[in-house]
């Protein structure tokens, strides 16, 4: 069995989902009672913002591989970045890192794929909808990723960073962020909608608004690492 390294903290709330979520998947799997072993190493979310807000992507870079040369040493085989955000620099953290690293976004493409999804809205930071890590990895399977206006946009970053990221999941965010849905569909037909930040899926839990699919990046994430423990 290979051994997982997460990189965590970024931040708490999604990493205790992504614990549950591996250890869920792990025991549907072996049927035998038996629990995973794995390593988290949870990093500070504070830092992670700073650099983001600094635009200093190196720093942020080099953040990560400290946090990934940890759980290397720890004894992960692989790893895994439990957050959308940091994949921004994920080329470079995975071109130097020690271990092999699993991208959120390459496991959410290829579950769009399968799916047979075309055109996708974007949720997530502000750093996420307006960088272009997410639309690059789509576009070469001819996917389509489109962002809500620079209002919604704010809309959802800012209750991103102030409620979700803090543990809060407010009923009227919960409708705020399904109205931006509606006026996605209703203006551009989307396919579906990719969660794209990780605290997204604790708020918005079910698989669909409406027949839209909401594609929940934790869950393929986590069944994605989880089939990598097993391969």
């Amino acid at each position: 069995m290979k051994t997982l390294g997460i990189i965590g903290g970024l931040g708490p709330e999604s990493t205790v989902d992504y614990y549950q979520r591996i250890i869920a998947l792990y025991r549907e799997r072996t049927g035998d009672g038996s629990y995973p072993e794995f390593i988290i190493n949870s990093v500070d979310l504070k830092k992670g913002l700073d650099f983001m807000d600094a635009n200093d992507l190196t720093g942020m870079a080099d953040y990560l591989l400290q946090g990934v040369g940890k759980l290397a040493r720890a004894g992960a085989d692989f790893g895994l970045i439990s957050a959308n955000t940091p994949h921004i620099v994920f080329e470079e953290v995975a071109s130097k890192s020690p271990i092999p690293l699993i991208s959120i976004v390459e496991a959410t493409c290829a579950a769009a794929k399968t799916r047979k999804l075309k055109q996708l809205g974007l949720f997530g930071t502000r750093y996420t909808m307006q960088a272009n890590f997410y639309p690059k990895v789509f576009s070469r399977e001819g996917i389509e990723l489109v962002v809500p206006d620079l209002e919604d946009q704010e809309y959802i970053h800012d209750k991103y960073l102030n409620e979700l990221v803090s543990g809060k999941f407010l009923p009227e965010t919960r409708d705020g962020l399904l109205a931006i849905v509606d006026r996605m569909k209703a203006k551009i037909d989307i396919d579906g909608v990719i969660l794209a930040g990780t605290e997204l899926p604790l708020i918005l839990r079910d698989p669909d608004h409406k027949g839209i699919p909401l594609l929940d990046t934790t869950k393929i994430h986590c069944q994605a690492a989880v089939a990598e423990m097993f391969s």
